[in-house]
């Protein structure tokens, strides 16, 4: 073993790859998050209800699930280089067209838009770094590109009330179309840097029968397990991105408190995924996973506890671990099951975020839900505290495939 990583040679000009990747996924956030700070102007400048503004908002979300595995696909096909700037194209053109729209079915075509480029950044990002990292740095790679739509999340968040709508004279329109742009400027960055040959992968040919393929990747043991995975994994993240805030508000946190308090995970997040992705090589990444969905489940745990004490910011700092990896970790391993490797790296990556945009999707409906029916996070909590406990649960099988396919070392 030792003397077959010594034969493979570092792939040229690959960090600048992987910062055309890290900018590519920066608009991503950028232009995911865009409607969010300006949807109290959205609706008064439209005569928008909040119920219209709703199917807005999650317009690009219920595209993406559909659109997931054709990009794949098309990934495998065409190349990482042209297909993650088409994805860039397509979500610039996204943002652009919001700016301009003036009635509810422009707005709601053009962030539907969004959902057909950003499966191919999402999952090119990690067939990207499949090709072009190995070892521990490919785990490095991951971490670090995934840092790119908090980042671009962050942005948006924190400039668009305070700075860009005094300086743009309150108009909304143009913000969305900045942010359209710096997606079209992401996309001739990497159009730059992604150039180059990867590690040769054995590429598959446009003739290719499409099902062979599908098939292929769906036949893998490993790979349903992990699909499976994501969805837990994607109702954890996004359902405590999106109630964090009225949940610390619910323990009595004033809304500024609560907005400043739910940065601690984003921050912790950010370190976890620099630091702990480039750890899980070999069956290291088995341990590594069942601490993340631990981290989720303690936290989940914590905050059952409720009030504003020292087991809250305990619960804050164990969500950010989990948060900021537990997704990379998975990717990880879902690209180094034997049988899909930088070949199969685009549909795979699809297949997988296609089935975790469902928890994505489910995960805070059913947090809405529960919280509405009760008054409270108590349920909420507890199903969370479950989810994490099955995806515990999940890593003793999917170590025990995996070792039989002899990826376990």
């Amino acid at each position: 073993m030792q003397g077959l990583s010594t034969q493979i040679e570092p792939i040229p000009g690959r960090w600048w790859k992987l910062a055309g990747v890290w900018a590519l996924y920066m608009a991503f956030g950028l232009n995911m998050a865009g409607l969010a700070p300006l949807v109290p102007d959205i609706e008064a400048g439209l005569g928008f209800s909040h119920a219209s503004m709703g199917t807005v908002l999650g317009a690009w979300q219920f595209i993406y699930i559909f659109a997931a595995i054709p990009c794949g696909l098309v990934l495998d096909r065409m190349g990482t280089h042209k297909a993650l700037f088409w994805g860039a194209l397509l979500i610039g053109a996204s943002g652009i067209a919001r700016g301009f729209a003036q009635e509810y079915l422009h707005l709601l075509a053009a962030v539907a838009l969004f959902g057909l480029g950003g499966p191919l950044i999402s999952a090119g990002a990690p067939k990207v770094v499949s090709e072009n990292f190995t070892g521990a740095e490919r785990g490095l790679a991951m971490g670090i590109y995934i840092t790119g739509p908090g980042v671009g999340v962050m942005v948006s968040l924190l400039f668009t009330q305070p700075m860009l709508m005094p300086l743009l004279g309150g108009r909304w329109g143009l913000v969305l179309i900045l942010w359209g742009f710096a997606a079209l400027a992401a996309g001739l960055f990497w159009l730059l840097v992604g150039r180059g040959v990867a590690r040769p992968a054995g590429p598959i040919t446009p003739s290719a029968p499409l099902w062979n393929e599908i098939s292929a990747v769906l036949s893998l043991s490993p790979v349903r397990l992990i699909l499976l995975m994501s969805i837990g994994v994607f109702s954890i993240n996004h359902a405590m991105s999106n109630w964090l805030v009225e949940l610390l508000h619910n323990f009595g946190a004033g809304l500024k408190q609560a907005s400043l308090l739910a940065l601690v995970p984003a921050a912790v997040g950010i370190v976890s995924a620099l630091t702990l992705p480039r750890l899980a090589t070999g069956s290291r990444r088995f341990g590594i996973l069942i601490a993340l969905f631990s981290c989720s489940l303690f936290g989940s745990l914590l905050f059952l506890i409720g009030g504003m004490g020292s087991s809250l910011y305990l619960a804050l700092i164990l969500m950010g671990i989990a948060g900021g990896s537990m997704m990379t970790v998975l990717i990880l391993t879902l690209v180094e099951v034997p049988g899909v490797g930088e070949r199969r790296a685009g549909t795979a990556g699809g297949f997988f975020f296609s089935a975790a945009e469902i928890g994505g999707v489910g995960g805070p409906v059913a947090i809405g839900v529960l919280y509405g029916g009760s008054g409270g996070f108590s349920s909420a909590l507890a199903l969370l505290a479950l989810v994490a406990l099955l995806l515990i649960g999940a890593v003793v099988p999917l170590r025990r495939l995996l070792a039989g396919s002899g990826k376990v070392q």
